[in-house]
């Protein structure tokens, strides 16, 4: 509650609360979609069909961790577009919005600009997936 209030102090109101929205469901809808996708897939895949219920622990980590590789490989971008703007100065802001933040950052950084942090977010997110989806799948 306190970091809500110094928000709302300190970004303008209720709209601080949603700073970074629209980039954030730009990055949860299609990163979802590609990393349950993949998930999917892959069991059925390491399977030989779609009844994935004897797979092991084993095959169960390495599409979990697949699937978390492709959520950030799928969406690395939108999330750095996201990022600069939520840290963006509320009172004297850098970016008008996410495209404004995109073709600013691809101008004065190029395409690698856009993959700032991207090899430990993916060395973060194969084996938190793998666990995360393993231990769904033995609970």
């Amino acid at each position: 509650m306190d970091v809500a209030k110094q928000v709302l102090r300190s970004e303008g109101g209720a709209r601080g609360l949603f700073k970074g929205l629209v980039p954030t469901l730009a990055r949860e809808v299609p990163g979802n979609a590609a990393m349950f996708g993949v998930y999917e897939a892959m069991k059925q895949y390491m399977a030989g069909g779609t009844d994935t219920s004897k797979l092991g622990r084993g095959s169960l980590i390495v599409a979990g961790g697949l699937a978390g590789a492709s959520f950030w490989s799928s969406v690395y971008p939108t999330d750095v577009v996201k990022s600069v703007l939520q840290v963006d100065d509320y009172k004297n802001p850098k970016y008008k919005g996410s495209m404004h933040a995109f073709r600013s950052i691809l101008a004065s950084e190029g395409v690698k600009g856009l993959y700032k942090g991207f090899g430990p977010a993916m060395a973060r997110s194969i084996p938190a997936n793998a666990a995360c989806f393993l231990a769904y799948e033995v609970t």
